[in-house]
């Protein structure tokens, strides 16, 4: 019966510990692995992604963190195809792995964090964003060790209890179970959490072996829990001295991080009375926390602050936990006060030179107009021809500077009025079929089978119609393929000029609405172009809350998709941004 309980006894603290060990050590992997990919770490691995030489970079960059991961020869890194899995590198000779399912977690953007017991390895998946994933995979050789030499002791000590209690009975049986009995209770006292349990050795048999490793073990998690607790307080050291406000909300709306650059941009003295809902709401930013969970995850909100003379961006994001749960909201501040003076500076400063430039340049070319009348030297009148055309150039991008300071100070002149599209763009086509016949090129208007009214500025939509017709005209070699059609889509109208023109560079496209870009600065200015046209036709578009896009591909021709809000009233102002993450 004694011997029966030895073993009874013996078996259940080798299972209690192989669970806690397989417990603490699949949960120590998975926190290391958290807290070394690290937003530093994460943003290395995605900018070493984008470069010329991304495969050699991620591995100089997980080079340098082989510490921190743990990498030895019984846990390596690997870095695979975002696309296929496949493996390009790593840190031992494996060239072929399973696709697990932390893999294809990451091959579908999500971080592959899942820890399966049953498996003879813990691994750990992530995307790089730049198309690698980068995975982590450990053999749990270090815990098979511990748990073989757990299994060695117990078997040992089993046996020699059985010989002692079949020797020495009863009287001997109490010195076993006595250290075993101990040894079990500061096994619970360390799942509990007190890591600086400690077992007094007495002796070095079998038990005191035992007692030994446990030592150790507890000593290993203590410093590992020493190790999170150093990495949290640099983070939060780094929240404290960072110069953006950073905020977190959970999910009942109650702030449960803001660092102190948070707290000076909002005026905030007590957190604790904040609600993320009502204290946005008098601040007159559209977001809610409802929004950010039921609609936000992958989505970044991007809102400005405008707080007395004081002007703030703010990048709204969702809080995931590990298990991809969204429970609460992050926001991220920052100060762009002195960009905003800066450029309402410059904007003043454009528009008060545009305003003196008007009367000089009439000047120049009403007396140089006089003076072509009464030139006789064919070469004089060459010049002076020259003179009236750059001066008509320079009127035209005076007129372009004060529509876009106009519509930079809100001061524009707009009619809105109700109107027919489909009317404008047969007038626009009509208009501009001359032009187009004199460069032989074919001029078609496609509308749908029913166009609804719309209700804008009509002048200003024949503007902008106009400014990207007449580009299509220009940078189309004689001869080509003009095309405009129209119709509407759920509430809006949309407007799509095509052309089998020059085309546009797609390293060009990310600025063709900048003011004063132009992609052939010679052949633009040959032209009496201003560089101006474009940022005009994104200006006066947004003002009808609408939206202009363009589609090209060099040498074979451009599209430009206009879309147009479809209703009664002007739009107050464009839309505010959202970007999938």
């Amino acid at each position: 019966m004694f011997v029966l309980l030895i073993v009874a006894v013996m078996l259940v603290f080798g299972m209690f510990l192989q669970n806690r060990i397989s417990v603490f050590y699949h949960n120590s992997f998975k926190q290391t692995m958290a807290l070394s990919f690290s937003t530093e770490l994460l943003g290395q691995l995605e900018s070493a992604s984008k470069s010329d030489k991304s495969l050699d970079e991620l591995k100089q960059v997980l080079g340098a963190y082989v510490g921190r991961l743990g990498i030895s020869s019984d846990r390596n890194y690997y870095i695979l195809d975002g696309k296929t899995g496949k493996v390009l590198a790593g840190s031992d000779n494996v060239t072929v792995l399973e696709k697990s399912e932390n893999i294809l977690s990451a091959m579908a953007g999500k971080v592959g964090d899942r820890v399966s017991p049953r498996l003879p390895y813990i691994d750990y998946a992530v995307s790089t964003g730049g198309g690698y994933i980068i995975y982590i995979k450990d053999k749990k050789a270090e815990m098979l060790e511990i748990m073989r030499t757990i299994y060695l002791i117990v078997g040992q000590a089993l046996l020699i209890g059985i010989f002692i209690s079949v020797v020495l009975g009863f009287f001997l049986s109490r010195t076993i179970t006595r250290p075993i009995s101990n040894l079990t209770k500061k096994a619970e006292s360390v799942a509990r959490g007190r890591f600086d349990t400690r077992i007094d050795i007495k002796a070095k048999d079998e038990i005191g072996k035992l007692a030994s490793t446990f030592n150790y073990m507890t000593s290993m998690i203590k410093t590992s829990m020493e190790e999170i607790a150093s990495e949290k307080n640099k983070l939060e050291t780094m929240f404290r001295y960072m110069t953006d406000g950073v905020i977190a909300f959970d999910i009942n709306q109650r702030v449960i991080h803001i660092n102190p650059a948070a707290k000076e941009m909002l005026g905030i003295e007590n957190e604790k009375s904040v609600k993320f809902d009502s204290f946005f709401k008098q601040l007159d930013v559209d977001i809610s926390m409802a929004q950010m969970i039921y609609i936000g995850q992958k989505t970044t909100f991007e809102r400005r602050i405008d707080i007395g003379d004081r002007y703030l961006k703010a990048y709204f994001a969702a809080l995931e936990t590990d298990e991809e749960k969204l429970n609460g909201a992050i926001v991220i501040l920052q100060d762009i006060t002195e960009e905003q003076r800066l450029e309402m500076s410059r904007r003043e400063f454009v528009a008060n030179v545009s305003h003196e430039l008007r009367t000089p340049l009439t000047t120049i070319k009403s007396y140089s107009e006089t003076l072509m009348d009464v030139a006789e030297d064919e070469k004089n009148k060459k010049f002076l021809d020259v003179i009236i055309r750059e001066v008509d150039r320079m009127t035209r991008i005076v007129k372009d500077l004060l529509t876009l300071s106009s519509l930079d100070n809100q001061k524009l002149v707009t009619n809105f009025t109700t109107f027919s599209l489909d009317e404008l763009l047969r007038d626009i086509t009509t208009k501009m079929s001359i032009d187009a016949k004199n460069h032989g090129h074919t001029l078609s208007y496609f509308p749908s089978t029913a166009i609804p009214e719309i209700y804008a500025d009509r002048d200003r939509i024949e503007q902008v119609v106009t400014n990207i017709l007449s580009n299509a005209v220009k940078y189309t070699p004689d001869g080509g393929i003009i095309e405009v059609y129209a119709g509407y889509l759920y509430n809006e109208a949309y407007i799509k000029i095509k052309d089998n023109g020059i085309g546009i560079n797609t390293k060009d496209l990310p600025r063709i609405f900048d003011r004063f870009y132009r992609v052939d600065k010679a052949r633009s200015r040959e032209r009496g172009g201003t560089g101006l046209g474009l940022a005009i036709a994104k200006n006066l578009i947004e003002l009808h809350g609408g939206t202009i896009s363009i589609d090209s591909k060099y040498g074979k021709g451009t599209e430009v998709l206009i879309k147009l809000p479809l209703g009664t009233k002007k739009a107050e102002s464009p839309p505010e941004t959202e970007s999938k993450g």
